[in-house]
């Protein structure tokens, strides 16, 4: 793609406005019921079968921002990196497509944005991708070529495409294009908690300190002048990680600015190789996981490790079980009311039910606590698709879609909806 880049915060500012026009300001929401359940401790029933079995469970204080990237163009915030790459590239490389590997969402971003720039798009997609995302695929015009399932068969029919068209390679994360485009979001994020608190400053744990303690200088202070500079920042966002693009673009771009970053995994069957790679210190080079985060499923690349092994840029990565992921993303449906995919919410996830995740943010949040910002990474799911994520028993089913009453009567007249 385009020449050398470095990869700072400045390249990230830039990337962002290259892409300014194609890509969605995507909002920020609050939810004063998942923050208080953030913050509130596990039962030590939790606990049992976990190496904090036995320990007085942490008690931490957290508000939550949530960046809602299901709302992006293509439902995932793969659109930003996908256009900024596309951005680089020279007219004589557009004139030939571009191509790459995916199993969904970047898939739907390049084919997006192959589409906008008037050029041709081919997708390699493995058989097992959803049926959904490989619709949406084809719907943005591309060209669909399927594949096995492994890395290697993937690249053989790319390097096929490359081969007869001289179509340019755009991959899904481990390229620099990538990443930079992918940590626009977090230069978002950091302005629009910055606004929201100063319109409102009991959404932030540090704005609470004048009313708590019935300080209304301190108040209207920062009413009249916003957050104090010490505390202008988040605390910490936390974003899944699969290939890495999302979560060392979000690092590279808050490098510096006292915000702390953290990764989110899911533990199946191995998927955790971040976090794995950085307790063995080096990086894992396959994951063969059929966690329900399908978006997640993928190693991290090479460029992406070099960024997230670095403690000064990702401060720690963190995983989560099934169970965690499914109770998570039941609680932002049902609670916030949003729509989002299984790997959307890993970063909730280990905010609620992470022992050590949570450890860390009493001890160095103290009483005040963290403000973090959690990155909801997409929506690309179905309706189907959740139902049977949710399965049980068929009583239970059949009571949660109120066609059962709780005397298990199946009577309903005039009910007001």
């Amino acid at each position: 793609m385009g020449g050398p880049l470095i990869l700072d915060r400045p390249a990230v500012e830039a990337a962002r406005h290259r892409i300014k026009q194609h890509v969605h300001y995507t909002p920020v929401l609050t939810s004063k019921t998942l923050s208080q359940l953030a913050s509130t401790p596990q039962s030590t029933e939790a606990l049992v079968g976990t190496p904090h079995e036995g320990k007085t469970p942490a008690h931490p204080t957290i508000r939550l921002f949530f960046k809602c990237e299901n709302y992006q163009r293509i439902g995932a915030f793969k659109s930003r990196g996908a256009f900024h790459a596309l951005s680089r590239l020279s007219p004589e490389q557009l004139a030939r497509g571009v191509v790459t590997h995916s199993s969904g969402n970047h898939a739907q971003a390049l084919a997006l944005a192959a589409r906008t720039h008037g050029i041709k798009a081919y997708i390699v997609m493995p058989t097992i991708s959803t049926p959904s995302k490989i619709a949406a695929t084809k719907g943005y015009d591309a060209e669909v070529i399927f594949s096995g399932s492994t890395s290697q068969e993937r690249e053989a029919v790319v390097d096929d495409v490359i081969k007869k068209t001289g179509a340019t390679l755009v991959p899904p994360y481990d390229h620099p294009d990538i990443i930079l485009g992918q940590g626009t979001m977090a230069l978002e994020l950091e302005e629009q908690v910055e606004e929201m608190v100063k319109a409102d400053f009991s959404l932030s744990v540090h704005r609470n300190r004048g009313a708590c303690r019935g300080d209304q200088a301190a108040v209207d202070d920062t009413i009249a002048n916003g957050p104090a500079s010490s505390d202008d920042h988040l605390d910490a966002v936390i974003a899944p990680l699969g290939g890495g693009g999302m979560l060392s673009g979000i690092a590279t771009a808050l490098h510096g600015t006292g915000t702390r970053v953290f990764g989110a995994e899911p533990s199946f069957q191995g998927a955790d190789d971040g976090r794995r790679g950085l307790e063995a210190n080096e990086r894992i080079t396959t994951v063969k996981t059929l966690t329900i985060a399908d978006g997640l499923r993928t190693p991290v690349g090479v460029i992406n490790w070099s960024i997230i092994s670095d403690r000064s840029k990702v401060k720690g990565v963190f995983a989560v079980t099934e169970e965690q992921i499914l109770s998570a993303m039941k609680l932002v449906i049902e609670r916030m009311k949003v729509f989002v995919e299984p790997s959307a919410v890993v970063g909730l996830a280990v905010c609620l039910y992470d022992e050590s995740f949570r450890k860390i943010v009493e001890e160095e949040g103290g009483q005040e606590g963290w403000d973090i910002g959690v990155i909801l990474s997409g929506g690309n799911t179905t309706l189907e698709a959740i139902s049977k994520m949710f399965a049980t028993g068929e009583k239970h089913a059949e009571r949660a879609e109120a066609k059962v009453g709780q005397d298990g009567q199946r009577v309903a007249e005039n009910v007001a909806g």
